[in-house]
């Protein structure tokens, strides 16, 4: 291109552009020109053409469509001098597919090159063959590009060019390419000495032996001597050597070779390969040079998966898994990767779990990398490695770092955790145990399959009932409670809650009790089942408690006109069939015990994307026998529970609130503070007016435990005027006056993240303190960073949280000492129970030299962060619209 001026001043117009629109301009004026220019073909020049076809490759290389020229970029091929001809070659490999009709026209100029004499052509058609690789080209030239390549006589540039194009053309057409009796033909290539031909040649040999390696089994000694060469850097050049190491690349391709052979039956062969594996396996280890790194370790886990393929001796697989244990301690987290990974694939090898299991606590602290990929290889050999003997000890790790874990992470880590419970488990119990932790912990993650699973192992086994039953019933005790764990709660209370009646606080009263106190907070999906629990246990109440009996068909009559038909129709049935009398016993009778099936559960994770290291962790699972402690169902169960349907905002609204008169009376007044102010609020229950609580005031709970004294003096100290109150949120201790002020307005710093994600909550002259959230429906995770900003260490630091009672709260250690210019970071989990116009406050005081300061600041877990958009087709939206009654349902004001 060098000397085109035309070209040249073409390329500057177009990086001089100011915008895409002078660009388009510029483009379509020199398309235009170009255009005209091939009309009139006969009187352009070949450096002319050769111009303009450069030009039109340019604009296709900048996006734009180039639908003519393709004829004449096809007829420099046939020019006799090297540079129209390379134009041509270049242009039509870019423009051109394999498909279109143009290089029908070409076939013969490109044949008549590959035959020639000259090198220089016979590279130029190599590299656009090999680039195209259609049909036709694999029918009309792959013949010639085999005796290229077997040529005695060509350079060996050409030859790996001809090795690298017919491996295209066999990739594309293996049923257009002959390559019958090329078993000693490929033998005689790799005896070639030049590494660039014997690594072409390998790639190739590599294609081959994937579609039917039973031919070439003569190619694998040669293989094996290939190998043994360049183990012992014996005759290796220097321009194939990468950092100290022999062509790394062929070492690769060697052993990715060998991998398709089932077996090597000849004992020699085998014995030279098992010495190369071995000095490769001794021979790597990490260095700082990083290329250096990458090329070694390329070579050291193609090895261990050819050790895997082989079976090895035990004595080297303990080596190789020694040699992936001392890999993921190392600070490199690809290295770490990689070792995670070749270790959940050796699972598959005959008594490689025993010796991997050595490493167990190393993989369980990979659990806790920064790395979510290394976090999630980690989950994969947990779950691979585990077995009767260590189940109990990985699930507890799970269910202690399910906590913590991401929320990308939460429903694999629920799921895998789940699995291994109900294939392991010693016993009943501490499988209901378990997934009852879960369901606590990762409500939001756990599918409906994990508890109809543990519903059905309930309903299975008649010891685990009462058990089952009992332990629910705790959970239930809780103030914040998931709905998941409801819905399990009232079918096991629902079915079995009579085998607790000797209990003390069993009664069937106090059991209707504590499942009516989550009526409110549930969704149109778990009434359902809260309905049947009713019945069931009026059903169970001998003899029938007439107090009991009218809460409970208060309810029904309540829920008889609700918008919701699949409550209307349990509400309306149930109702009728309490006035049965004796007959209710028959019809609500207990569930039967459900067929044996294989778990739904490990169906689920096996049709579940998943790469290789997954399958093979899932395949080992298979493959395990199960504990006997537990009879495997996959129905769902039918009374009470409904699949899960998408809940319209609409719905929600229409279900009638369950609160009585008494429920709405104030228990007392609370105390709190403000970011600048302290104020006196009344902890109210949700309202049924949801949007007056979106677009009402937000105000502050204190906390729960606090004294109608402690309140008193708290109010007598500020009554000197809101001035004094509004000019900071810092709190006076032991009544000194406090000359700690704030850095910033506190009051527009948590504005501004309640509209945002991040940012600063607080800031003084000695700390800093940020925040950081994620939210996913009804759960957030925040992160407070606590900056020390000064040279000298914060001490007796203390962060308490006070939570308004629509939020459960759980922040992680706070440490006693933040060190000079440190940051630590203390993580937050937030759920929400109900909407609420109530914000949580942080209680957080530190001390600096004589310095103690106090600070209670609002913290942005408002309602609009758990606030989740729900499509509606209009054609749903507006027939429950018109089904509302009450107030106008449209107001309109001009302003």
């Amino acid at each position: 291109m060098h000397g085109m001026r035309g070209l040249s001043v073409f390329i500057s117009d177009i990086r001089n552009c100011q915008n895409k629109e002078q660009e388009r301009q510029r483009i379509d004026k020199e398309l235009g020109n170009v255009r005209n220019r091939f009309k009139n073909e006969k009187g352009l020049s070949p450096y002319e053409k050769k111009k303009y076809v450069w030009k039109m490759l340019y604009i296709y290389m900048l996006g734009y469509d180039v639908d003519f020229g393709h004829m004449e970029a096809v007829s420099l091929i046939s020019a006799p001098k090297y540079p129209e001809k390379q134009v041509g070659y270049i242009v039509t490999s870019c423009l051109l597919n394999e498909n279109h009709d143009f290089l029908r026209l070409a076939i013969n100029t490109v044949r008549n090159d590959i035959i020639g004499r000259n090198e220089t052509f016979q590279c130029l058609a190599l590299t656009m063959v090999g680039n195209i690789g259609g049909r036709e080209f694999a029918e009309s030239l792959a013949p010639d590009v085999q005796k290229l390549l077997l040529s005695s006589s060509c350079r060996p540039l050409v030859r790996k060019k001809a090795a690298l194009c017919l491996l295209r053309l066999y990739r594309k057409n293996p049923d257009v390419v002959n390559v019958d009796g090329w078993a000693d033909r490929m033998a005689q290539l790799l005896d070639e000495r030049d590494l660039g031909v014997l690594t072409s040649s390998m790639s190739l040999l590599v294609a081959l032996v994937s579609n039917n390696h039973e031919a070439y089994w003569s190619c694998l000694p040669k293989c094996v001597k290939t190998l043994e060469r360049l183990a012992r850097n014996q005759d290796i050049p220097q321009e194939y050597t990468y950092y100290g190491i022999p062509s790394p690349w062929l070492q690769v391709k060697t052993m990715r070779a060998l991998q398709y052979f089932p077996t090597i039956e000849d004992p020699y062969t085998r014995r030279t390969l098992f010495e190369v594996l071995q000095r490769i396996l001794m021979g790597t280890d990490v260095v700082k040079n990083v290329n250096k790194n990458n090329a070694s370790h390329a070579v050291l886990f193609e090895a261990l998966a050819l050790v895997m393929h082989l079976d090895a001796e035990k004595e080297m697989m303990s080596q190789c898994v020694a040699l992936l244990g001392k890999f993921i301690a190392v600070r490199e987290p690809n290295i770490r990767y990689l070792g995670l990974e070749n270790m959940t694939r050796m699972l598959m090898v005959t008594d490689a779990q025993e010796i991997i299991k050595r490493h167990q606590a190393q993989i369980i602290t990979s659990l806790k990398d920064p790395d979510i990929s290394i976090r999630r290889r980690a989950l994969d050999l947990l779950y691979g490695m585990c077995d009767v003997t260590n189940a109990k000890d990985i699930v507890e790790e799970l269910l202690q770092y399910l906590s913590s874990a991401d929320f990308t992470m939460r429903e694999e880590l629920s799921l895998k955790a789940a699995i291994l419970s109900e294939k392991f488990a010693p016993d009943l119990s501490w499988y209901v145990d378990v997934i009852l932790q879960l369901i606590d912990k990762a409500g939001d993650f756990i599918s409906d399959d994990i508890w109809f699973r543990v519903v059905q192992f309930v309903t299975n086994n008649d010891d685990l009932q009462p058990y089952a039953a009992a332990k629910v019933k705790e959970y239930l005790e809780k103030p914040a409670v998931h709905e998941t764990m409801v819905k399990v709660s009232a079918y096991i209370l629902g079915e079995y809650s009579h085998l607790l009646a000797r209990r003390p606080g069993c009664s069937p009263k106090e059991i209707f009790g504590i499942l009516h106190e989550k009526l409110p907070t549930v969704s149109t999906t778990t009434i359902p089942i809260l309905l049947s629990a009713y019945a069931k246990i009026l059903m169970h109440t001998q003899p029938p408690d007439q107090e009991l009996q009218s809460q409970i068909w208060a309810i029904f009559n309540k829920y008889e006109s609700c918008i919701d038909a699949e409550i209307q129709q349990r509400a309306v049935e149930y109702f009728a069939l309490c006035q049965k009398g004796a007959a209710l016993m028959d019809i609500l009778a207990e569930m039967p015990k459900f067929p044996e099936r294989k778990s739904s559960l490990i169906k689920r994770a096996e049709y579940s994307e998943a790469d290789t290291a997954e399958q093979s962790a899932i395949k080992l699972r298979a493959q395990q026998q199960p504990s006997n402690a537990l009879v495997v169902t996959d129905q769902p169960p039918a009374n009470g529970a409904t699949s899960p349907v998408p809940v319209g905002p609409l719905s929600l609204a229409m279900v009638p609130s369950m609160i009585t008169t008494e429920d709405h009376t104030s228990t007392g007044q609370a105390l709190s503070q403000q970011n600048g102010s302290l104020t006196k609020v009344d902890p109210q229950h949700p309202s049924a007016d949801l949007l007056g609580d979106l677009l009402g005031p937000l105000a502050i709970e204190g906390p729960p435990g606090a004294t109608v004294q402690s309140e008193h003096n708290a109010v007598s100290r500020l009554e000197g005027g809101p001035d004094a109150v509004d000019g900071s949120a810092i709190v006076p201790v032991e009544e000194q006056r406090n000359t700690v002020q704030p850095i910033g307005n506190i009051a527009e710093r948590f504005h501004a993240l309640c509209l945002k994600d991040s940012g600063v909550l607080y800031e003084d002259p000695y700390i800093q303190i940020g925040i950081k959230a994620e939210w996913r429906a009804h759960h957030g995770r925040l992160v407070l960073f606590l900056g020390n900003k000064n040279t000298a260490p914060l001490v007796s630091v203390q962060a308490l949280m006070l939570p308004p009672a629509h939020l459960k709260m759980e922040l992680s250690l706070v440490p006693d000492t933040i060190p000079p210019r440190a940051q630590v970071q203390c993580p937050l989990e937030v759920v929400n129970l109900r909407p609420s116009r109530d914000v949580a406050v942080l209680d957080f005081s530190y001390k600096f030299g004589t310095n103690m300061v106090n600070v209670k600041l609002r913290l942005p877990a408002v309602l609009n962060k758990f606030l989740q958009p729900i499509p509606v087709p209009a054609e749903e939206f507006f027939p429950q619209w018109r089904s509302l009654s009450g107030p106008p349902l449209k107001l309109q004001e001009v302003v």
